[in-house]
């Protein structure tokens, strides 16, 4: 069963988290999550967002305000995860080449890829494959 509230809110929170995320780093492009003297990438964030959201969604059912909820944070730990995935390929991995176009486009490229792949599965999901 397609569940169109749970598709828009995770396309959204992917495209609207990579949007806020890179005009914020664009701006203020040294920003850094510093614990100590250990460097936290977005990916390690990005990765214990989706932790902490898949579970419920994996097991919940009918709790529909935790599970939206569980969603949004998904779609933004996937594009945190995406994105910082890319620029580590992409790039040498230091504060400035964040901002080059290959780590940009990259990421572009694919978060795009995975909503297509979101709409294509949500179209299996409507034609009932």
């Amino acid at each position: 069963m397609l569940n169109k509230t749970r598709l828009s809110l995770f396309l959204s929170s992917m495209i609207v988290c990579f949007i806020v995320m890179r005009t914020y780093l664009y701006f203020s492009p040294g920003t850094n999550l510093d614990i100590g003297p250990y460097n936290i990438h977005h990916l390690y964030t990005g990765l214990i967002l989706m932790v902490i959201a898949c579970v419920p969604l994996i097991i919940l059912q009918g709790y529909d305000k935790l599970l939206n909820f569980a969603t949004i944070l998904f779609g933004i730990g996937l594009c945190l995860a995406l994105d910082e995935w890319v620029y580590l390929i992409a790039t040498g991995g230091s504060d400035a080449e964040y901002l080059l176009p290959v780590s940009f486009w990259g990421a572009v490229v694919v978060i795009g890829l995975t909503c297509l792949y979101t709409l294509f599965v949500s179209y299996l999901a409507k034609s009932k494959v």
